[in-house]
């Protein structure tokens, strides 16, 4: 197989292959960032499945977050999702809860109701082979013990079920096609700070203006 400059793979015995998208390539080429950069990332999402892009405003790290979802994903929307967390974000919003419906003769009743976690989670779960990313800008701004509740545990152990706030007799797993990449703003919290139990279960990768990726990111743009 050859390699184009533009990060198309093809058959280099057969004229009639259809090039095949290099989306990491791209993805890097797009972001003025190496190549390497990525797959470093990458290889931490194939390890713990879940990554956090950390450091001071306007760095990058949600626009790379986004840039490199929709490369893992090979361009498809739809096995992206995006949630933006802060002060107020409660379990109910991210993952499900008791929403209220009004039925057709006037009466209020509770329905379970998915949020943005529990929408993708049966999407990947229904789709094994190919796969999903939510991305959670300003993960540090919420309540994340609030937030998370018993999936702190799933985000570990992939291949466990639990038995979930609103589904006590369903067992609740996160598939292991399903990625997170966050990203944590330090002006507003240290790494430090974050309760241990969340470092854990995250690789966190520091994105600061004078060094590593970010490091003269400008003059490259320009």
């Amino acid at each position: 197989e050859d390699e184009a400059a533009d990060g198309t793979v093809a058959d280099a015995g057969d004229t009639d292959t259809i090039p095949l998208t290099d989306h990491i390539a791209a993805a890097a080429q797009d972001l003025h960032v190496d190549r390497a950069v990525l797959d470093e990332i990458v290889d931490l999402l194939e390890d713990k499945r879940q990554v956090i892009l950390y450091g001071p405003p306007g760095t990058g790290k949600t626009f790379l977050a986004l840039r490199l979802a929709r490369a893992i994903t090979e361009g498809d929307e739809n096995r992206v999702s995006v949630v933006q967390f802060h002060p107020a974000t409660s379990y109910e919003d991210f993952f499900e809860g008791l929403r209220p419906q009004v039925t057709c003769a006037g009466q209020v009743t509770y329905e379970r109701t998915d949020g943005p976690l529990a929408a993708i989670t049966a999407q990947a779960a229904a789709d094994k082979n190919r796969q999903y990313v939510m991305v959670i800008d300003e993960i540090n701004r919420a309540n994340l013990p609030k937030v998370l509740g018993e999936l702190l545990f799933l985000l570990e152990y992939r291949t466990e079920s639990a038995r979930t706030l609103y589904r006590p007799q369903e067992p609740f797993r996160l598939p292991e096609n399903l990625w997170f990449i966050a990203t944590m703003n330090t002006a507003d919290r240290s790494v430090a700070l974050i309760d241990a139990a969340m470092r854990r279960r995250f690789h966190f990768v520091p994105f600061f203006p004078h060094d590593g990726p970010m490091k003269e990111l400008l003059r490259r743009w320009l």
